[in-house]
Protein backbone atom coordinates (compact mmCIF):
# COMPACT_ATOMS: atom_id res chain seq x y z
CA UNK A 1 0.00 0.00 0.00
CA UNK A 2 0.85 3.67 -1.25
CA UNK A 3 1.95 6.36 1.48
CA UNK A 4 -0.95 8.30 0.15
CA UNK A 5 -3.24 5.64 0.17
CA UNK A 6 -2.59 5.12 3.88
CA UNK A 7 -2.32 8.21 4.41
CA UNK A 8 -6.10 8.47 3.23
CA UNK A 9 -7.77 5.53 5.09
CA UNK A 10 -6.14 6.70 8.41
CA UNK A 11 -7.52 10.24 7.34
CA UNK A 12 -11.15 8.69 7.20
CA UNK A 13 -10.65 6.52 10.29
CA UNK A 14 -9.47 9.96 12.46
CA UNK A 15 -12.61 11.58 11.14
CA UNK A 16 -14.45 8.69 12.43
CA UNK A 17 -12.96 8.39 15.80
CA UNK A 18 -13.30 12.52 16.27
CA UNK A 19 -16.36 12.94 14.85
CA UNK A 20 -17.80 15.03 17.47
CA UNK A 21 -15.04 18.01 17.12
CA UNK A 22 -14.95 17.61 12.95
CA UNK A 23 -17.38 20.40 11.92
CA UNK A 24 -14.82 22.50 14.18
CA UNK A 25 -12.12 21.53 12.16
CA UNK A 26 -13.84 22.00 9.07
CA UNK A 27 -14.24 25.72 10.14
CA UNK A 28 -12.31 28.06 7.95
CA UNK A 29 -12.49 30.18 11.16
CA UNK A 30 -11.29 28.03 13.71
CA UNK A 31 -7.97 28.01 14.89
CA UNK A 32 -7.69 25.33 18.02
CA UNK A 33 -9.41 22.72 19.15
CA UNK A 34 -9.32 21.48 22.89
CA UNK A 35 -10.60 18.56 24.16
CA UNK A 36 -10.89 17.89 28.08
CA UNK A 37 -12.28 14.83 28.33
CA UNK A 38 -14.99 13.38 26.57
CA UNK A 39 -17.77 16.02 27.97
CA UNK A 40 -15.68 19.03 27.56
CA UNK A 41 -14.75 20.16 24.14
CA UNK A 42 -13.46 24.27 23.41
CA UNK A 43 -12.44 26.06 20.35
CA UNK A 44 -10.88 29.23 19.55
CA UNK A 45 -12.52 31.24 16.79
CA UNK A 46 -11.28 34.90 16.00
CA UNK A 47 -9.30 35.14 18.94
CA UNK A 48 -11.90 33.64 21.64
CA UNK A 49 -12.21 30.34 23.18
CA UNK A 50 -16.09 29.37 23.12
CA UNK A 51 -17.79 26.15 24.74
CA UNK A 52 -18.28 23.27 22.09
CA UNK A 53 -21.89 21.46 22.46
CA UNK A 54 -21.02 18.07 21.57
CA UNK A 55 -19.55 15.89 23.10
CA UNK A 56 -17.82 12.08 22.67
CA UNK A 57 -19.72 8.70 23.85
CA UNK A 58 -17.40 8.13 26.32
CA UNK A 59 -13.60 7.78 27.92
CA UNK A 60 -12.96 4.67 25.85
CA UNK A 61 -14.09 6.50 22.34
CA UNK A 62 -11.55 9.49 23.07
CA UNK A 63 -8.97 6.86 23.86
CA UNK A 64 -9.43 5.30 20.25
CA UNK A 65 -8.82 8.33 18.58
CA UNK A 66 -5.87 8.82 20.36
CA UNK A 67 -4.72 5.40 19.62
CA UNK A 68 -5.59 5.26 16.18
CA UNK A 69 -3.37 8.34 16.06
CA UNK A 70 -0.57 7.50 17.60
CA UNK A 71 -0.98 3.79 15.17
CA UNK A 72 -0.49 6.85 12.18
CA UNK A 73 2.83 8.15 13.43
CA UNK A 74 4.14 5.20 14.78
CA UNK A 75 4.02 6.14 18.41
CA UNK A 76 3.26 4.37 21.52
CA UNK A 77 0.19 5.54 24.34
CA UNK A 78 0.32 3.57 27.09
CA UNK A 79 1.00 3.49 30.87
CA UNK A 80 4.78 4.26 30.16
CA UNK A 81 4.18 6.80 27.63
CA UNK A 82 1.80 8.98 28.54
CA UNK A 83 1.74 11.76 25.52
CA UNK A 84 2.69 12.88 22.39
CA UNK A 85 3.13 15.08 20.17
CA UNK A 86 1.67 14.36 16.61
CA UNK A 87 0.29 15.98 13.18
CA UNK A 88 -2.89 14.31 11.72
CA UNK A 89 -2.87 13.41 8.27
CA UNK A 90 -4.42 16.88 7.08
CA UNK A 91 -1.21 18.44 8.47
CA UNK A 92 -3.08 19.50 12.45
CA UNK A 93 -0.61 19.61 14.65
CA UNK A 94 -1.64 17.89 17.87
CA UNK A 95 -0.74 17.20 21.24
CA UNK A 96 -1.81 14.40 23.44
CA UNK A 97 -2.00 13.45 27.14
CA UNK A 98 -3.97 10.02 28.59
CA UNK A 99 -4.77 8.90 32.19
CA UNK A 100 -3.29 9.01 34.84
CA UNK A 101 -1.03 12.14 34.13
CA UNK A 102 -4.35 14.06 33.11
CA UNK A 103 -7.25 13.59 35.66
CA UNK A 104 -9.57 15.26 32.81
CA UNK A 105 -9.13 11.84 31.09
CA UNK A 106 -7.91 11.72 27.57
CA UNK A 107 -6.99 15.33 26.36
CA UNK A 108 -6.27 16.71 23.02
CA UNK A 109 -5.00 20.11 21.65
CA UNK A 110 -5.50 20.34 17.99
CA UNK A 111 -3.77 23.56 16.58
CA UNK A 112 -5.45 23.82 13.30
CA UNK A 113 -3.71 24.00 9.86
CA UNK A 114 -4.76 26.58 7.84
CA UNK A 115 -3.18 27.22 3.89
CA UNK A 116 -0.99 29.95 4.20
CA UNK A 117 -2.50 33.42 3.25
CA UNK A 118 -0.72 35.56 5.40
CA UNK A 119 1.41 38.24 4.51
CA UNK A 120 2.48 41.58 5.82
CA UNK A 121 -0.42 43.75 4.09
CA UNK A 122 -3.07 41.44 5.74
CA UNK A 123 -2.09 42.14 9.36
CA UNK A 124 -2.61 45.37 7.95
CA UNK A 125 -6.24 45.38 7.08
CA UNK A 126 -6.81 42.93 10.58
CA UNK A 127 -5.50 46.15 12.32
CA UNK A 128 -2.35 43.89 14.10
CA UNK A 129 0.15 47.16 12.94
CA UNK A 130 -0.09 50.43 10.66
CA UNK A 131 1.16 50.66 7.38
CA UNK A 132 3.73 52.41 8.78
CA UNK A 133 5.29 49.84 10.73
CA UNK A 134 4.61 46.84 8.01
CA UNK A 135 6.61 48.97 5.86
CA UNK A 136 9.47 49.76 8.27
CA UNK A 137 9.43 45.74 9.29
CA UNK A 138 9.62 45.18 5.38
CA UNK A 139 12.99 47.28 5.28
CA UNK A 140 14.47 45.32 8.43
CA UNK A 141 13.78 42.16 6.56
CA UNK A 142 15.80 43.79 3.70
CA UNK A 143 17.99 44.99 5.65
CA UNK A 144 19.15 41.35 7.26
CA UNK A 145 18.14 42.00 10.55
CA UNK A 146 18.53 39.62 12.88
CA UNK A 147 14.69 39.49 14.28
CA UNK A 148 13.04 37.74 17.08
CA UNK A 149 9.10 37.54 17.72
CA UNK A 150 7.95 38.00 21.12
CA UNK A 151 4.57 37.33 22.57
CA UNK A 152 2.76 35.00 25.15
CA UNK A 153 0.79 31.53 24.11
CA UNK A 154 -1.91 31.98 21.41
CA UNK A 155 -0.49 35.30 20.29
CA UNK A 156 -0.13 34.94 17.02
CA UNK A 157 3.53 34.27 16.25
CA UNK A 158 3.68 31.75 13.70
CA UNK A 159 1.05 33.77 11.65
CA UNK A 160 4.06 36.56 12.60
CA UNK A 161 6.93 34.93 11.37
CA UNK A 162 5.23 33.65 8.11
CA UNK A 163 3.96 36.94 7.41
CA UNK A 164 7.31 38.41 8.04
CA UNK A 165 8.85 35.78 5.73
CA UNK A 166 7.12 37.37 3.02
CA UNK A 167 9.71 40.11 2.96
CA UNK A 168 12.63 37.53 2.00
CA UNK A 169 13.56 37.90 -1.55
CA UNK A 170 13.03 35.00 -3.52
CA UNK A 171 16.80 34.86 -5.09
CA UNK A 172 17.34 34.00 -0.94
CA UNK A 173 17.64 30.63 -0.14
CA UNK A 174 16.39 29.46 2.90
CA UNK A 175 16.54 27.22 5.39
CA UNK A 176 13.23 26.95 7.78
CA UNK A 177 13.93 24.64 10.91
CA UNK A 178 11.08 23.57 13.66
CA UNK A 179 9.54 20.89 16.17
CA UNK A 180 6.45 20.61 14.01
CA UNK A 181 5.82 21.70 10.45
CA UNK A 182 3.78 24.94 10.48
CA UNK A 183 5.81 27.87 8.75
CA UNK A 184 4.32 27.81 5.16
CA UNK A 185 6.83 30.15 2.97
CA UNK A 186 6.01 31.43 -0.41
CA UNK A 187 9.91 31.43 -1.36
CA UNK A 188 10.83 29.12 -3.88
CA UNK A 189 14.47 28.06 -2.87
CA UNK A 190 13.19 26.93 0.80
CA UNK A 191 14.07 23.39 2.71
CA UNK A 192 12.17 22.55 5.55
CA UNK A 193 13.35 20.40 8.44
CA UNK A 194 11.99 19.02 10.91
CA UNK A 195 12.66 17.54 14.64
CA UNK A 196 11.61 13.81 15.10
CA UNK A 197 11.40 12.13 17.97
CA UNK A 198 12.83 8.97 19.33
CA UNK A 199 11.05 5.31 18.22
CA UNK A 200 9.58 3.44 20.83
CA UNK A 201 12.99 1.90 20.92
CA UNK A 202 14.92 4.72 21.79
CA UNK A 203 16.58 5.30 18.46
CA UNK A 204 15.64 7.67 15.55
CA UNK A 205 15.70 11.11 17.11
CA UNK A 206 16.53 14.17 15.51
CA UNK A 207 16.65 17.12 17.32
CA UNK A 208 16.25 20.98 16.33
CA UNK A 209 20.15 20.72 17.07
CA UNK A 210 21.02 18.32 14.64
CA UNK A 211 19.09 20.10 12.35
CA UNK A 212 21.40 23.16 12.90
CA UNK A 213 24.34 21.36 12.51
CA UNK A 214 22.92 20.30 9.28
CA UNK A 215 21.80 23.93 8.20
CA UNK A 216 24.87 25.31 8.59
CA UNK A 217 26.28 23.05 5.93
CA UNK A 218 23.58 24.24 3.10
CA UNK A 219 24.82 27.21 2.60
CA UNK A 220 21.65 29.13 3.93
CA UNK A 221 21.21 33.04 3.20
CA UNK A 222 18.46 32.89 6.01
CA UNK A 223 17.77 30.36 8.98
CA UNK A 224 14.59 30.70 10.07
CA UNK A 225 13.43 28.78 13.08
CA UNK A 226 9.77 28.68 14.17
CA UNK A 227 9.97 28.58 18.00
CA UNK A 228 13.34 28.52 20.57
CA UNK A 229 12.34 26.45 23.46
CA UNK A 230 15.67 25.09 24.47
CA UNK A 231 19.66 24.98 24.29
CA UNK A 232 19.48 25.21 20.17
CA UNK A 233 19.11 28.88 21.66
CA UNK A 234 22.99 28.63 21.70
CA UNK A 235 23.23 27.64 17.92
CA UNK A 236 20.99 30.27 16.56
CA UNK A 237 22.98 33.03 18.70
CA UNK A 238 25.87 31.44 17.43
CA UNK A 239 24.95 31.46 13.61
CA UNK A 240 24.05 34.58 14.09
CA UNK A 241 26.77 36.56 15.46
CA UNK A 242 29.23 34.27 12.29
CA UNK A 243 27.31 35.54 9.51
CA UNK A 244 24.21 33.93 9.28
CA UNK A 245 22.08 37.43 9.68
CA UNK A 246 18.83 38.15 8.66
CA UNK A 247 17.69 35.32 10.59
CA UNK A 248 13.80 34.95 12.30
CA UNK A 249 12.01 33.22 14.78
CA UNK A 250 9.99 33.21 18.10
CA UNK A 251 10.08 32.94 21.80
CA UNK A 252 7.43 33.08 24.93
CA UNK A 253 7.64 36.13 26.24
CA UNK A 254 5.65 39.30 27.65
CA UNK A 255 8.28 41.96 26.93
CA UNK A 256 11.50 42.45 24.75
CA UNK A 257 14.23 42.52 27.62
CA UNK A 258 12.24 39.07 28.70
CA UNK A 259 12.69 37.88 25.24
CA UNK A 260 16.57 38.44 25.49
CA UNK A 261 16.84 37.11 28.82
CA UNK A 262 14.66 33.99 28.03
CA UNK A 263 17.30 33.65 24.85
CA UNK A 264 19.79 34.18 27.26
CA UNK A 265 18.82 31.47 29.78
CA UNK A 266 17.86 28.96 27.22
CA UNK A 267 21.98 29.56 25.50
CA UNK A 268 22.78 28.16 29.17
CA UNK A 269 20.78 25.03 28.66
CA UNK A 270 23.28 24.04 25.71
CA UNK A 271 25.40 21.05 26.47
CA UNK A 272 28.13 24.26 26.54
CA UNK A 273 29.13 25.28 29.80
CA UNK A 274 29.38 29.14 28.92
CA UNK A 275 29.57 31.61 32.06
CA UNK A 276 26.28 33.95 32.14
CA UNK A 277 28.05 36.76 31.19
CA UNK A 278 28.92 35.26 28.07
CA UNK A 279 25.66 34.52 27.50
CA UNK A 280 24.53 37.49 27.50
CA UNK A 281 27.05 39.29 25.75
CA UNK A 282 26.02 36.72 22.40
CA UNK A 283 23.03 37.47 22.57
CA UNK A 284 23.16 41.50 23.18
CA UNK A 285 25.69 40.88 20.12
CA UNK A 286 23.48 38.98 17.64
CA UNK A 287 19.64 40.12 18.48
CA UNK A 288 18.61 43.57 16.20
CA UNK A 289 15.09 43.83 16.71
CA UNK A 290 12.37 42.08 18.89
CA UNK A 291 8.90 42.54 17.82
CA UNK A 292 6.40 42.33 20.54
CA UNK A 293 2.87 40.83 20.17
CA UNK A 294 -0.12 40.14 22.41
CA UNK A 295 -3.44 39.10 22.57
CA UNK A 296 -5.54 42.04 24.06
CA UNK A 297 -8.64 41.81 26.47
CA UNK A 298 -11.07 41.83 23.51
CA UNK A 299 -9.20 38.97 22.12
CA UNK A 300 -7.58 40.78 19.27
CA UNK A 301 -3.56 39.81 18.62
CA UNK A 302 -1.50 43.22 17.90
CA UNK A 303 1.92 44.14 17.51
CA UNK A 304 2.68 46.12 20.88
CA UNK A 305 6.20 47.23 20.39
CA UNK A 306 9.14 47.19 18.12
CA UNK A 307 12.53 47.43 19.75
CA UNK A 308 16.09 47.41 18.13
CA UNK A 309 18.52 45.98 20.50
CA UNK A 310 21.37 48.18 21.28
CA UNK A 311 23.71 45.90 22.97
CA UNK A 312 24.63 46.15 27.13
CA UNK A 313 25.15 49.07 29.21
CA UNK A 314 28.52 50.05 30.81
CA UNK A 315 26.81 48.19 34.22
CA UNK A 316 25.67 49.61 37.53
CA UNK A 317 27.16 49.63 40.94
CA UNK A 318 27.32 45.34 40.77
CA UNK A 319 29.02 45.51 37.46
CA UNK A 320 26.04 43.48 35.81
CA UNK A 321 25.65 44.81 32.70
CA UNK A 322 22.01 44.98 31.16
CA UNK A 323 20.49 45.22 28.07
CA UNK A 324 19.66 47.90 26.39
CA UNK A 325 16.65 48.62 24.00
CA UNK A 326 15.78 51.68 21.70
CA UNK A 327 11.92 51.59 21.23
CA UNK A 328 10.98 52.56 17.60
CA UNK A 329 7.17 52.02 17.75
CA UNK A 330 4.91 51.75 21.13
CA UNK A 331 1.03 50.68 21.21
CA UNK A 332 -1.02 53.22 22.91
CA UNK A 333 -4.63 53.01 23.67
CA UNK A 334 -6.88 55.05 23.31
CA UNK A 335 -10.03 53.37 24.87
CA UNK A 336 -12.55 50.68 23.89
CA UNK A 337 -15.51 51.21 21.25
CA UNK A 338 -19.50 50.80 22.03
CA UNK A 339 -18.23 47.03 21.00
CA UNK A 340 -16.05 47.16 23.74
CA UNK A 341 -12.81 46.18 21.49
CA UNK A 342 -9.69 48.47 21.98
CA UNK A 343 -8.57 51.20 20.22
CA UNK A 344 -5.38 52.44 19.42
CA UNK A 345 -2.64 52.52 17.45
CA UNK A 346 1.58 51.93 16.88
CA UNK A 347 2.93 55.39 17.30
CA UNK A 348 6.64 56.04 16.63
CA UNK A 349 8.72 57.31 19.28
CA UNK A 350 10.82 59.61 17.26
CA UNK A 351 13.45 57.46 18.12
CA UNK A 352 15.69 56.71 15.20
CA UNK A 353 17.49 52.91 14.60
CA UNK A 354 20.99 53.32 14.31
CA UNK A 355 20.95 51.53 10.95
CA UNK A 356 18.83 54.51 9.78
CA UNK A 357 21.57 55.28 7.10
CA UNK A 358 21.51 51.98 5.20
CA UNK A 359 18.69 52.07 2.70
CA UNK A 360 20.48 54.79 1.24
CA UNK A 361 23.75 52.87 1.69
CA UNK A 362 22.27 49.82 -0.07
CA UNK A 363 20.26 51.66 -2.42
CA UNK A 364 17.20 50.72 -1.80
CA UNK A 365 16.04 54.38 -0.37
CA UNK A 366 13.07 54.51 -3.33
CA UNK A 367 11.41 51.58 -0.88
CA UNK A 368 10.89 54.47 2.00
CA UNK A 369 7.57 56.21 1.59
CA UNK A 370 5.60 55.86 4.84
CA UNK A 371 9.08 55.88 7.24
CA UNK A 372 10.97 58.71 5.87
CA UNK A 373 11.12 60.10 9.29
CA UNK A 374 12.30 56.78 10.55
CA UNK A 375 15.30 56.04 8.06
CA UNK A 376 18.05 58.96 6.84
CA UNK A 377 15.79 59.17 3.95
CA UNK A 378 15.41 62.73 2.85
CA UNK A 379 11.31 63.23 1.84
Amino acid sequence: MSNSETQKIYEKSLRHFLAPVVPLLDDPDVSEVVINGPNAIYYEKQGRMQRHDNSFADEDSLLAAARNLAEYVGRTLDHDHHSMDARMPNGNRVHVIIPPASRNGVCFSIRVFKKSSFNIEKLVEWGSMTAEVAEFLRLCVLLHKNTVISGGTGTGKTSMLNALSTAIPEHERIVVIEDSSELQLHQPHTVYLEAQPPRPDGGGQVTIRDLFVDSLRMRPDRIVVGEIRRGEALDLIQSMISGHSGSLTTVHADTPRAAAIRLETLSLMSDVSLPIYVARTQVALALNLIIQIARLGDGSRRVIGVAEVLGLDDGGQDGQRSYRFNDIYVFRSTGRDESGMIQGALEYTGNRPSFADEPSQLGIESLVKLTKGVFNVAS
